[in-house]
């Protein structure tokens, strides 16, 4: 097993290896002093794991109550948030209970921002069960739902008492879930890790405690230095302006690492058309997506991504901030006019 410490505001650790889903219970209850514990799922992971969760819990002499609510992004609104409000009230936790986030993404953001404003804050754990939740979305205390006017419009900076990642659960994940995360796996090599982008030659499912490890610790790096996505914290965007819009013009049929995937390539080869990374950069990009059998262009139209970007959190005012690949290895931010956004769109359409 290992262990990454997470120094923020509220510093954390994270562990990562395998068989933790059975020892969940008295990692939680000694960090959290929890007494009781509210585990959030989804219908999908909530049949497959939840009830080892429950029952690791009540091992450690924890109470448990249980929500569950329908797999999917479709899920992630303030309808299924109030929901969760109302079964946290109902079932009397109090502020010294504890959260625990059992699933992807979804349930990560979900579950964190219902932990961070039920009575002002109450502790959280996350316990991925995805790649993708694993190596970015479990870390860093982003939490969040959407609304209809774009992702994650709503909610609140609420870092987690604990993570455990227990890489067993990735043994169920459909193929296509997998290569969803390694598109955030493949976001951090081109981020700041040349040498870790060359691993990736070698499957991810081969050394998939090792990435992880990998992953956490450069995202636990930048959130310490910029814990309010002030500045540097932006670069972990790379990508998701464009994958953001994708996923929202596609009424989310385009998953989010699928559609992270396009942002990446689409960025790249705007970037190289403006002489801003080197010659190889979007090809070097593209084949390791393609590798993993990520897509790497879209169909949607440039005109209607571009509005849906002006709904990004990156834009203040009339200025929107992009993630630039110079080279695999190093990315900077790059504000662009609001004006010039579906310009940058139709440059990275056609390939090279």
């Amino acid at each position: 097993m290992d262990t990454v410490k997470i120094d923020c505001s509220r510093p954390y650790e994270v562990l990562v290896g395998t068989g933790l889903l059975d020892t969940a219970g008295e990692h939680i209850v000694r960090t959290t002093g929890c007494q009781t514990a509210a585990v959030v799922a989804d219908d999908t992971v909530d049949a497959l794991y939840g009830d080892r969760v429950q029952a690791s819990l009540e091992r450690a002499g924890c109470r448990v109550v249980r929500f569950r609510f329908p797999h999917g992004e479709q899920s992630k609104t303030i309808a299924t948030y109030v929901q969760l409000l109302h079964f946290l009230a109902e079932n009397r936790l109090t502020r010294s209970d504890a959260v625990v986030a059992l699933g992807g993404g979804v349930t990560g953001d979900l579950a964190g921002f219902a932990a961070a404003t039920f009575m002002r804050g109450m502790a959280l754990v996350q316990l991925p069960t995805t790649l993708l939740a694993a190596v970015d979305s479990s870390v860093g205390g982003k939490t969040a739902v959407d609304l209809p006017q774009g992702k994650n419009l709503a909610g609140a900076f609420h870092q987690p008492s604990l993570v455990l990642c227990d890489c067993d659960t990735l043994d169920t994940l459909p193929a296509d879930v997998f290569r969803d995360g390694c598109a955030e796996v493949i976001k951090y090599g081109v981020l700041c890790d040349a040498q870790f982008f060359e691993s990736l030659q070698k499957p991810v499912n081969e050394q998939r405690e090792a990435v992880i490890s990998r992953c956490v610790r450069i995202k636990s790096d930048i959130v310490s230095r910029d814990e309010r996505d002030k500045r540097e914290r932006q670069l972990l965007n790379l990508g998701h302006t464009i994958g953001h819009a994708i996923e929202q013009c596609s009424g989310f049929t385009v998953s989010h690492g699928q559609a992270v995937a396009i942002g990446m390539a689409h960025v790249a080869r705007a970037a190289f058309r403006r002489g801003l990374c080197k010659r190889d950069c979007p090809g070097r990009i593209e084949e390791m997506l393609r590798l993993y059998g990520l897509p790497v262009s879209t169909s949607l139209e440039p005109e209607m991504l571009a509005q849906a970007a002006l709904s990004d959190k990156k834009r203040t005012g009339k200025q929107i901030t992009l993630v630039i690949p110079e080279e695999i290895g190093r990315c900077v931010l790059y504000p662009l006019p609001v004006s010039e956004i579906a310009e940058l769109i139709r440059e990275g359409v056609e390939a090279l």
